[in-house]
């Protein structure tokens, strides 16, 4: 049997559920393939990241397990201690 989505004519939103995923290897020289509308990580740590407007920062001390509804479009490994990053979208 075929599966059904009934949510198929809706538009994502970024109150609305996480509809993808991908690992990320931090690089302090590359962007990600999509912005992000979310970030999880597997190990708490801290991660440092560049927005989506340009800006960087470093998060301290993500806890695992967390959706941290942030829009980035880097992960930098310089300054990040945080493992197992995952973006979602």
């Amino acid at each position: 049997m075929p599966i059904t989505d009934p949510f198929a004519t809706h538009v994502d939103s970024l109150t609305g559920p996480v509809t993808g995923g991908f690992d990320i290897t931090p690089d302090d020289a590359a962007d990600l393939a999509s912005v992000t509308r979310a970030l999880m990580v597997s190990a708490a740590g801290d991660l440092a990241v560049t927005f989506r407007d340009g800006s960087s920062v470093t998060l301290p001390g993500l806890a695992p397990g967390v959706i941290y509804p942030l829009r980035v479009r880097r992960v930098l490994a310089t300054g990040s201690t945080a493992t197992g990053v995952k973006g979602l979208i």
